[in-house]
């Protein structure tokens, strides 16, 4: 029964191992209010691990997955423009056969929107592919909840 237990044990701990190496992504949200009280910036920025690397808004078609940001429609606020990023790095890929445009440790993604209604989240998805040298893992989603009633 001991070893079982053990076996078990072993089996958890490791999975759980595997499962952070492969979650070198980490979000984090936050909003800030603008000058103009009804209007706001929301911020998104992504942490990535040593070595990984997430593509720009603006990546071409034909190559990796570039970045994108689902909002779902709301009477509460309204979005102002794209997304905004910083200048990414481009570097031509032999894998896909273009140049790529990807952050490396860190990146912080704006979307100013107009507040129509105060005190309510701003709920959505990111959709983002990861990769590092040897490999890129599959797109994922990760849901967003960002409370303006800090505001």
């Amino acid at each position: 029964m001991k070893k079982i237990s053990l076996s078990i044990c072993c089996i958890l701990f490791g999975a759980n191992l595997f499962a952070q190496i492969l979650a070198p992504v980490k979000w984090s949200y936050a909003a800030k209010k603008l000058k103009e009280k009804k209007e706001a910036v929301l911020f998104f920025k992504a942490t990535i691990g040593d070595g990984w690397h997430i593509y720009s808004v603006n990546q071409k078609e034909g190559g990796p997955v570039r970045t994108s940001f689902v909002f779902p429609p709301s009477t509460r606020y309204r979005l102002v423009g794209k997304i905004t990023e910083p200048r990414p790095v481009t570097k031509f890929e032999q894998a896909f056969a273009i140049n790529v445009n990807y952050f490396e440790r860190s990146v912080v993604f704006r979307q100013k929107i107009l507040l129509r209604k105060g005190g309510t989240p701003v709920k959505g998805k990111v959709h983002f592919m990861v990769c590092n040298d040897e490999k890129c893992l599959p797109p994922q989603d990760v849901e967003f909840n960002i409370p303006l009633n800090k505001l």
